[in-house]
């Protein structure tokens, strides 16, 4: 067993790990990091390096990592807030951590299985690559939030919600770029995108709520 961690020191250590990450890919990359940070206001990136995407990518690599490094750092000061518990395990935040890794990579496979099956293979590919970088800069983004979550604010109830909203204005802005990139391909075919939609963007998320909250 592994013993408790009452403190913040375990959430010190994965920030600081976070950090590393994101310092790594931008040591490796350089040029195409800038382009990145600047993702949310600035499509170059996805227009560049979509047409170098490989199916596992270094850079992404990384950031996939810190993204779910800092996602189970925010999961936890949320759950931390709402239970009103100090005790963290290590085993409970490598859990949670394998989780949402799992849950990421099984949507992504099976969305490319989609693509194989309805021969778009092209347009799923950029569709993911898009998707993939915005939810990367979410990870990048979290650093700072869970940071003053943990030692400049007090989170309550409101601060938890604001930052919530925030990530979910910052993802809604890079689907809308997607959509937007394919806005004509998305008229022709509305009736599957809608299908695609709430079985694949909301339907999981969904089911992940009522399993959480019925427990």
């Amino acid at each position: 067993m592994l013993r408790n961690i009452i403190s913040n020191e375990i959430f010190t250590i994965l920030i600081i790990i976070g950090l590393v990450i994101v310092a790594i890919a931008k040591l490796t990359a350089p040029k195409r990091f800038d382009d990145f940070i600047i993702v949310l206001g600035n499509t170059r990136y996805l227009k560049i390096y979509s047409k170098d995407q490989k199916f596992f990518d270094r850079f992404d690599g990384l950031l996939f990592s810190n993204l779910i490094l800092s996602l189970t750092v925010f999961c936890f000061i949320i759950y931390r807030h709402i239970t009103e518990s100090n005790q963290t395990t290590m085993n409970t935040m490598f859990k949670l951590a394998f989780g949402i890794g799992v849950f990421i990579l099984i949507k992504v496979l099976f969305e490319r299985l989609i693509g194989s099956l309805f021969e778009i293979d092209k347009i799923i590919d950029q569709y993911l690559f898009q998707k993939t970088s915005y939810k990367n800069f979410l990870g990048i983004l979290l650093l700072p939030i869970n940071a003053l979550l943990l030692f400049s604010f007090q989170p309550t109830l409101p601060i938890i919600y604001g930052m919530i909203i925030l990530l979910i204005i910052v993802n809604i802005i890079g689907l809308n770029s997607s959509f937007k990139t394919h806005q004509s391909l998305i008229k022709n075919n509305l009736f599957y995108f809608i299908l695609y939609l709430c079985a694949l963007e909301i339907a999981p998320y969904i089911i992940l709520y009522k399993v959480f909250v019925t427990k």
